[in-house]
């Protein structure tokens, strides 16, 4: 069966698709957080021309064909778009057959083990440690990520001191119990990223993320290298000779592909299985609740290579605005610190009607 017609639903920060066959067969995905009015330009220009018409037989091969024939962009924009048909197909495809995109993928619906992953760097210390203890004892979480350095700081904090403060803070006010992870955004050159290292070793910290600008992956393997804590990485690639490189050095010891900015499912599932040829487990980044949590949560399910968590973002609307009223009912219930699955078919959420008709519509026919 072909592919029919392709709609967005977008604005600045989140942008819905909706795959339609010949048959009437429809199915809803998703193009990437941030910037999303633009990423629904490029799905209708670049990636639409190439895909309608088309049978959705071997997802993974027409989006092949589109990065063949748009060859002269191979961008992150266009694997952004790219993700938007891709997580539609997997959606229709599960409602066909009355199955959970996890049971498609060869998993099961249930439970996944979460960390509160916090996305703040304005915050303090001990204000951090008294928001995380209330979701420790509210939602059952017994792992947590904080942010150390400053985003893409060049070695600088977010004001003197802090990422000093707040490593031991975390470990004495939350207690042994529980798992901490840290991410640097890019901060440091190898050797702060070093000396920051062996501070979240000496307060037992498990996850040390993105330590070094992200681009270099020869500086990140310094600091791996250097390290027994697990360093991480990955979110921001989207380019697969990059994965295999970043793989075939060892640069770092997890892999953290975010499955929008990959390009959906099928693009994702390769880094999946280079990365089990390799022995490297898989933790994907989805620092958001739309759906590209619901994506990873399905996806986590199903692969023999993945890691302890699933990255769990505790910012709410306050944080998030565009957030808000995005489905109808929350798929995102966290209970003693899991996230769960439904059986459902496809993707198991529906879109907001009320957002929708708010939105930014575009469509590509035949």
């Amino acid at each position: 069966m072909k592919i029919k017609e392709i709609e967005s639903f977008s604005n600045e920060h989140v942008g819905f698709t909706r795959v339609t066959l010949e048959n009437g067969a429809q199915g809803w995905g998703q193009i990437s957080t941030y910037h999303s009015d633009i990423t629904a330009q490029v799905l209708h220009r670049q990636v639409a021309p190439w895909v309608l018409g088309k049978p959705i037989d071997d997802v993974d091969d027409l989006l092949n064909f589109v990065t063949e024939r748009e060859h002269k962009f191979p961008g992150s924009y266009i694997c952004r778009a790219m993700g938007g048909v891709d997580t539609a197909i997997w959606d229709l495809k599960g409602k066909q057959m009355g199955k959970s995109v996890a049971e498609l993928l060869g998993g099961s619906p249930g439970q996944i083990r979460a960390y509160a992953s916090s996305m703040k760097r304005e915050i303090t210390p001990y204000d951090e440690a008294e928001r995380l203890k209330r979701l420790r004892d509210d939602k059952g979480f017994d792992a947590f990520k904080v942010r150390a350095g400053s985003e893409v700081g060049r070695n600088k904090d977010e004001w003197p001191g802090r990422t000093e403060e707040i490593i031991p803070t975390m470990r004495r006010e939350l207690g042994d119990a529980v798992d901490l992870l840290i991410d640097a955004n890019s901060c440091y050159s190898p050797k702060r990223a070093i000396e920051v290292g062996k501070i979240l070793q000496d307060n037992n910290f498990c996850h040390y993320e993105e330590p070094c600008p992200y681009w270099n992956l020869e500086e990140t393997k310094q600091v791996t290298d250097a390290l027994d804590i697990d360093v991480t990485g990955g979110e921001q690639d989207f380019w697969l000779p990059t994965w295999k490189q970043m793989i075939d050095t060892r640069a770092v010891n997890i892999l953290q592909p975010d499955i929008l900015y990959m390009g959906g499912i099928g693009r994702t599932m390769r880094v999946v299985r280079m990365a089990e040829e390799a022995g490297l487990p898989i933790t994907p980044h989805c620092a958001n609740l739309s759906m590209v949590t619901l994506f990873t949560m399905h996806l986590m399910r199903a692969i023999p290579n993945a890691g302890k968590y699933l990255e769990f973002s505790i910012e709410g609307d306050d944080y998030y605005p565009w957030q808000a009223d995005l489905f109808t009912k929350d798929p995102f219930q966290i209970t003693d610190g899991n996230a769960r699955v439904s059986d459902e078919p496809g993707w198991g959420v529906e879109i907001n009607k009320r957002w929708l008709e708010k939105s930014s519509y575009l469509k590509s026919a035949l």
